[in-house]
């Protein structure tokens, strides 16, 4: 079975080009967690702890209930196909966050009014790629 990985490597996913929003902001709380919400809360309280595909299979994970016995088989189904990945995600596209993989691919998110989000823009050593536009 091919898997489908959606890290990245020394690149950073900067700010879609038709965001309203003008910092990086974290996502309103709702009654049932959002996956912005859960995708924000697990990398902003551990920078380069997870790999993309660690935070995408986990909010999958609790959104489906899953149990750690599940998980192998689980996950292994889940990038059997293609995943969106972080340019995707609502906190590049909505909430004006920029996500840095480093060159162990693990992610860290950045707002877009920091000086470090400038650095990142500014590096030639690191990869860029915009997030993906809300509208065609």
């Amino acid at each position: 079975m091919k898997i489908h990985s959606t890290n990245y490597f020394d690149t950073f996913i900067e700010v879609a080009e038709d965001t309203k929003a003008d910092s990086g902001t974290k996502p309103p709380t709702k009654e049932k967690k959002t996956v912005a919400e859960m995708q924000y809360e697990m990398i902003a309280k551990n920078p380069y702890k997870f790999s993309s595909d660690d935070v995408f299979f986990q909010v999958f994970a609790d959104r489906k209930d899953l149990t750690k016995s599940e998980y192998k088989q689980a996950r292994e189904q889940f990038f059997s196909k293609g995943q969106p990945c972080f340019r995707a995600s609502p906190l590049t596209k909505t909430y004006g966050f920029g996500v840095h993989s480093n060159n162990s691919g693990k992610v860290a998110l950045f707002g877009m009014e920091t000086d470090e989000y400038q650095k990142f823009l500014a590096n030639a050593e690191i990869k860029k790629v915009k997030a993906m536009k809300s509208s065609r």
